[in-house]
C-alpha cells in the first residue's frame, strides 16, 4: 500500500517480510538505500497482540517479521525480495539455522496484487533457475495485523553487535547482503535497477 505522507513528499510503500530471527532481517534492511524504517514484530498468527514469549512458544501462529517501509522510487519491492532470498534458506522449513519452530518460518506476506504477482514471480524464477538444491517453502499470504515486538527488539543489531549471536548470525548475513548488493547500500554512490 502506498501512503502519501504530505504535499511534495515520497510516496513510501510497506513490505512485511520473516526469515527467520527478526533482528537478522532488520539490520539488513536498516542497511539498505531507500528503506525509510524497519520495524520487528508479529504477523500470520491469530492470537491478538502477543507476546515475545507466546510467539516463542510456538502456540499462536505467529512468525517473527520485519516491516519496511521504502521509497520504491529508490528501492524495488522485486529488489528487496531479492535481497530477502540472499540473506536467508528458503528451504528450510520452521527453521533458519538453530532457530527453530514454526515462528521462523519464511513468509512474505503481500498488500495487494502487484506484490502478490511479484513474490510468485521471484520464486518461479528461483525454482526455474534451480538456485536453491531444495525446493523453496516460503508462504505466500495476504498482509495480516502486524503487531510490534518490544522496545528490546527494535534495533537490536546496532545496539548489540558485540553479542555472540549478532557476530555468528547476524554479521555474516550483513557482509552477504554488502557483497551482493554494494549498490542498493545505504551511503553507496547509486543504486540499480
Amino acid at each position: 500500500m502506498s501512503e502519501e505522507l504530505d504535499a511534495g513528499a515520497a510516496s513510501y510503500e510497506t513490505a512485511i517480510l520473516a526469515g527467520g530471527c527478526f533482528w537478522c532481517l532488520e539490520a539488513v534492511y536498516r542497511e539498505v538505500r531507500g528503506v525509510e524504517s524497519v520495524e520487528s514484530g508479529y504477523t500470520g498468527g491469530f492470537v491478538v497482540d502477543p507476546s515475545y514469549n507466546e510467539v516463542c512458544s510456538g502456540d499462536t501462529g505467529h512468525v517473527e517479521a520485519v516491516r519496511i517501509s521504502f521509497d520504491p522510487r529508490v528501492v524495488t519491492y522485486r529488489q528487496l525480495l531479492e535481497i530477502f532470498f540472499i540473506i536467508h534458506d528458503p528451504t528450510q522449513r520452521n527453521r533458519q539455522g538453530n532457530d527453530i519452530g514454526s515462528q521462523y518460518r519464511s513468509a512474505i506476506f503481500w498488500f495487494d496484487e502487484r506484490q502478490r504477482f511479484h513474490c510468485n514471480r521471484i520464486i518461479e524464477e528461483l525454482r526455474r533457475i534451480r538456485v536453491f538444491l531444495a525446493p523453496i517453502v516460503t508462504e505466500v499470504r495476504p498482509a495480516e495485523p502486524f503487531y510490534l515486538a518490544d522496545p528490546y527488539h527494535q534495533d537490536y543489531y546496532r545496539r548489540n553487535p558485540q553479542l555472540s549471536y549478532c557476530e555468528r548470525v547476524i554479521t555474516p548475513k550483513l557482509e552477504k547482503f554488502y557483497l551482493t548488493f554494494a549498490a542498493l547500500r545505504a551511503g553507496s554512490d547509486s543504486a540499480s535497477d
